[in-house]
């Protein structure tokens, strides 16, 4: 699944292709990835004439600001912040889940086999949302609505670890005396927002932390490190593009680079970067964790 630093690399590709384009109309090959409103025509009716004014990022969900003949904007967050408390012109919302894609083409490109809406713009353009597992979903939201009212998740969300919010007080708050492995608790959306399995398992790495340690278990220093080193590995995923482990490519279609420079992530039996120890593996609450037992204590 696309974690933050792969939607953030959307999100830019985004606002560099779609900001201040017009929604000329669309088609929705598969009625199902429409989570609202329940008519796929209703959604392409109401998003027709809207212009994207910008996208924000919120967690692993990508928010697009629409604006209309007549409607105002009172200003917009940047990625990572919180979201504009209204948007005049709505919200068109998007989740990538496991294996969506938006990719930004010429309308007369020949459709992927798992094409599943196309956002027509001007140029002959389109904004393409490929799905091969069917798990992403798309939202629009008209006129003040408040997207977390409707799209669930974002009510449920954690500060974003890039915001000022996430600080070492909070998250020794946040991971408090729970007897759970500390891995399981990054991936918990409701502690911290975007994070996922790769840079999990690389923040610990990097904080000289065992995934499998307990919560409870950990001292404030360690907790201060694991904190920082979840915004060190983020911000160098957003720099090289995020991983392309299976699915993932930018709008433009490119893969991102960081799995190539991954320090333990995906390198069961490889040589530690570091010591040379050979990476282990191992399954908590039934995802993969990658760790050094020489760095990791």
């Amino acid at each position: 699944m696309p974690e933050l630093p792969e939607v953030e690399t959307v999100r830019l590709g985004l606002n560099q292709v779609t900001s201040g384009q017009e929604i000329l109309g669309g088609d929705v090959l598969r009625p199902r990835t429409i989570a609202h409103p329940v008519s796929a025509g209703d959604f392409l009716a109401g998003l027709q004439g809207a212009t994207v004014a910008q996208w924000h990022r919120r967690g692993k969900y990508l928010l697009a600001e629409l604006c209309r003949p007549g409607s105002s904007r009172e200003g917009s967050a940047v990625s990572g912040e919180p979201l504009p408390d209204i948007g005049t012109g709505g919200w068109l919302g998007v989740h990538l889940r496991m294996t969506g894609q938006l990719l930004w083409l010429d309308r007369d490109t020949p459709l992927q086999k798992h094409t599943r809406v196309r956002l027509f713009f001007p140029g002959n353009r389109e904004l393409r949302f490929v799905d091969q597992r069917t798990f992403g979903q798309m939202w629009l939201l008209s006129g003040a609505a408040d997207p977390s009212a409707t799209i669930s998740g974002l009510g449920q969300l954690g500060p974003e670890p890039l915001c000022a919010e996430f600080s070492p007080e909070y998250l020794a708050k946040a991971l408090g005396h729970r007897r759970r492995p500390v891995k399981t608790a990054l991936l918990d959306q409701s502690v911290v927002a975007g994070a996922g399995n790769i840079y999990a398992d690389e923040a610990l790495f990097v904080a000289g932390v065992r995934p499998d340690a307990l919560c409870a278990n950990l001292s404030r220093e360690q907790i201060a490190k694991l904190r920082d080193a979840l915004i060190e590995v983020l911000q160098e995923a957003i720099i090289a593009g995020g991983s392309t482990i299976r699915n993932f490519v930018s709008v433009e279609g490119v893969n991102g680079n960081y799995a190539g420079v991954a320090r333990v992530y995906g390198r069961a039996g490889q040589p530690c970067r570091v010591c040379g120890t050979p990476v282990e593996r191992l399954k908590l609450a039934g995802r993969s964790s990658h760790f050094c037992r020489q760095c990791q204590k």
